[in-house]
């Protein structure tokens, strides 16, 4: 979606900096670049208005010091209160929702305030217009070198510094005390002061633009990295793997899995194409993990066409067996309802078993957040020893259900390497009279 922008900013921005707008790429790092950038500007002008008025008022001391005369010193002083009086006025506007809309204009104005404030004081309080050009060359390198952003600003102040200038020498025509060389020398100073001090700022700024795009498409493949970490593993063991590179294997005493088969497909899988089929388990195992998302359960893995899960770790929960039959039960009706939209007629055969495991990431490569103990077994087994279309839970699992679940005893059933077991087929919730 694109955002939307403010007009009258852009078409501002635009004439000062068309090289924002030029830009072929997306607009969201536009826009991020330019906030990023007017930011930084807010903060430079404040320093760079504080630094101006120490030099002012270090300036006018001197020039109130050096002048004999009492006239003389009532000019100076007047002439670095008025400009210091212009130099807060640019740091109060830096602190203004208008500055920092329009940084660059605060810029303009700091340096005019400087350059062209003077020279028009002088002029009309002395009708001295001699070219200060040492003020000049100070201002033009303080603000390349703290506010080194938006080369053409510098330019047009520049340029701006110079016209001014141009006009008071229209109106005053005045007899120059130095000979011509001295000013051909000074302009010639000038002229490469202000072109080095813009050429330093174009190269800064085009390397903080690639930094700042390096940056951002650090960021976003950092985003997209912790966003894959975390559909491998859950949150916090993705924050204890980055922490420590070591195994993790933790205890709980009372966890409740659930195991999960398609009934029939590896007969469908004989006379099925392989693309349509992955298709077909990929749309059924994806509404199961949303189901998962749902009720608060954490996906362990696939293998084949089964799907593990379990509650109550890495964060403990005291409703576990709860969440897992909520889940198991709603596994059964996604299931009939995929049947009807894809005129298909899997079936699940779901197994739940509660009890004690140790989860965790073992190896070096390719981790994967699993489970172990006789628990995950018995979850197993409660699959694969039910029948189709239903869901098996074992005693454990029983006890902690049959207060608000329709449970129906299957009795006892031989299990492979558990012996004989009591198990339970869960119907559905206990309905209120």
């Amino acid at each position: 979606m694109i955002p939307k922008r403010d007009f009258g900013k852009t078409h501002l921005d635009a004439l000062f900096t068309p090289e924002i707008s030029d830009w072929r790429i997306d607009v969201s790092f536009v826009e991020s670049y330019r906030e990023q950038r007017q930011r930084f500007m807010i903060k430079r002008l404040q320093l760079q208005t504080k630094i101006m008025l120490i030099v002012g008022l270090t300036l006018m001391a001197y020039f109130f010091w050096v002048n004999n005369q009492p006239g003389e010193k009532i000019l100076a002083l007047k002439i670095g209160l008025l400009t210091e009086f212009f130099i807060l006025i640019c740091w109060f506007l830096c602190r203004t929702s208008l500055g920092r809309r329009y940084p660059h204009l605060i810029l303009l104005s700091l340096c005019w305030s400087v350059t062209c404030a003077i020279q028009i004081d002088t002029a009309l309080l002395l009708n001295y217009v001699e070219p200060f050009t040492n003020i000049w060359n100070l201002m033009f390198l303080t603000q390349a070198t703290i506010v080194p952003v938006m080369w053409r600003i510098h330019l047009i102040s520049q340029i701006g510094t110079t016209i001014c200038y141009l006009t008071l020498y229209f109106f005053y025509h005045p007899q120059f005390k130095q000979p011509l060389n001295f000013y051909i020398e000074q302009g010639l100073y000038l002229f490469w002061t202000g072109l080095i001090c813009v050429f330093s700022v174009y190269l800064y700024e085009n390397l903080r633009k690639k930094e700042f795009r390096a940056r951002q498409e650090l960021e976003i493949a950092q985003q997209q990295s912790e966003k894959l970490i975390l559909n491998i593993l859950p949150r916090v063991i993705a924050e204890q793997l980055k922490q420590e590179h070591t195994t993790i294997a933790d205890s709980f005493l009372e966890v409740t899995v659930l195991f999960a088969d398609i009934v029939g497909f590896t007969e469908l899988s004989s006379h099925t194409p392989p693309p349509q089929l992955v298709e077909l388990l990929n749309t059924i195992f994806c509404l199961f993990d949303e189901l998962a998302e749902l009720h608060g359960v954490e996906k362990i893995k696939t293998i084949g066409d089964a799907y593990m899960a379990v509650a109550g770790l890495p964060n403990h929960r005291s409703d576990h067996a709860i969440a897992i039959a909520n889940m198991a039960l709603d596994m059964q009706k996604s299931v009939t309802q995929f049947n009807q939209e894809q005129n298909q007629s899997f079936r699940i055969r779901i197994g739940i078993s509660t009890g004690p495991v140790v989860a965790g990431v073992i190896g070096l490569k390719k981790f994967a957040y699993d489970l172990w103990g006789d628990t995950v077994n018995t979850a197993s087994r409660m699959e694969s020893h039910g029948i189709a279309g239903t869901i098996q839970v074992c005693e454990a699992t029983y006890h902690l259900l049959k207060e608000q679940y329709v449970l129906e005893k299957r009795g006892l059933i031989k299990v492979k390497g558990k012996g004989e077991m009591i198990t339970y087929l869960l119907k559905g919730i206990k309905v209120e009279n």
